[in-house]
């Protein structure tokens, strides 16, 4: 028995030692996991999760060490302080590769924290303001907003062919970007934009707005914000008899947005995401598949970007053969990667030299996809 016991406890030791020759690599998540947007946050870990779990099965060699990949997920609530918070929690814990945060007004000045702690970050997070900092290792995987808003305007214009519009934006770093960038190519399109008017992120009740915005018979209401607020709204314009469209951005491309509008969100909701049509990406219907398996619900908005974001990361370290950040950063910044929700290469920036714009309706309470460009 004796003799057993130290074979058991050899062969443990053994493995221990395999284990200790694996370099440790982490990836940092920073989302809202808690709150009205947790919805995001969750799904968003879960793309990071996914890419994590098939990393670590089947497990890539640099310089000549197995990588064990490991997720550290913060809480940043949606919240610039929060999220600075956990920059700083993620830095602490020798974190070098972020994906998130989620929310511009978080990215912003979280992305500074990363930069300073020597760590790369890829965010979906839409704001042009962030990528305008001239950070090195930051790179947005996704649309702007100067994407996300025109492009809805010009399908506002050129496919729906709507003269009179409004604005309304919750004044975060995010809502107030995409409803500007709107606003612009609405004029330039030549369409009217009768009102613009200001909420916040954490408002139910737009009664007043919207009954001032029904007076100038506008036939689409912009709103520049999340699902949270976006689903009452659409709510509240079914019960004060407005029968203007409600347009977004890709923060209400989402099933939580027709869980929370009922039967107030259908072919009366348009939004705009980035990238291309899921289903009709080589690798998109079985990326759905898997993530379902996985996680027994449908992959929402930015979960295929978050998985691409870190599956980016694991395949610069192996052709830097290097996990140093600097090394890896240069490598995706000269290089391109093929990825589930679209092909990832950089300008000087930091923005995808291309991102393909996708406009959605809802049926069912589901998102579904109209036309990409």
């Amino acid at each position: 028995m004796k003799l057993k016991l130290t074979a058991a406890a050899l062969a443990l030791l053994a493995a221990a030692g395999a284990q200790a020759q694996d370099t440790v690599v982490k990836i940092g998540h920073s989302g809202p996991l808690s709150g009205a947007q947790s919805f995001s946050g969750k799904d968003n870990e879960n793309g990071a999760r996914l890419a994590v779990e098939e990393l670590n099965a089947k497990p890539l060699t640099v310089a000549g060490k197995k990588l064990k990949f490991e997720l550290l997920s913060e809480d940043d609530q949606g919240d610039p302080k929060a999220g600075m918070a956990a920059a700083q929690k993620l830095a602490d814990a020798g974190v070098k590769y972020v994906v998130g945060p989620y929310n511009s007004g978080v990215a912003i000045p979280a992305s500074r924290a990363y930069n300073d702690a020597g760590a790369l970050v890829a965010t979906v997070a839409t704001n042009p303001k962030i990528t305008q900092q001239g950070y090195k290792g930051l790179f947005r995987v996704n649309a702007s907003d100067s994407q996300l808003g025109s492009k809805m305007a010009l399908y506002a214009a050129n496919e729906l062919k709507l003269k009179n519009v409004a604005v309304i934006d919750d004044r975060t770093a995010f809502g107030q970007g995409v409803a500007e960038e709107f606003k612009k190519q609405a004029k330039a399109s030549g369409m009217t934009v009768a009102g613009h008017e200001f909420t916040n992120d954490k408002a139910f009740d737009f009664t007043s707005i919207l009954t001032k915005l029904k007076t100038k018979k506008v036939e689409a209401i912009f709103f520049g914000g999340y699902a949270p607020q976006a689903a009452p709204m659409a709510r509240q314009m079914k019960q004060l008899g407005i029968t203007a469209k409600l347009l977004g951005g890709d923060t209400i491309c989402t099933a939580e947005m027709g869980k929370l509008g009922g039967d107030a969100v259908g072919d009366n909701v348009l939004c705009s995401q980035g990238g291309g049509i899921l289903e009709k990406a080589s690798s998109g219907p079985a990326f759905k598949a898997k993530f379902k398996a996985r996680f027994k619900q449908d992959a929402d908005v930015y979960a295929a970007a978050y998985y691409d974001a870190t599956m980016l990361y694991a395949q610069a370290m192996q052709k830097a053969n290097s996990i140093d950040p600097q090394k890896v950063a240069a490598v995706i910044s000269a290089g391109a990667y093929q990825g589930v929700a679209g092909n990832y290469a950089f300008d000087a920036r930091g923005d995808m030299k291309q991102s393909p714009v996708t406009i959605f309706t809802f049926k069912a309470g589901q998102p579904v996809p109209l036309t990409s460009y």
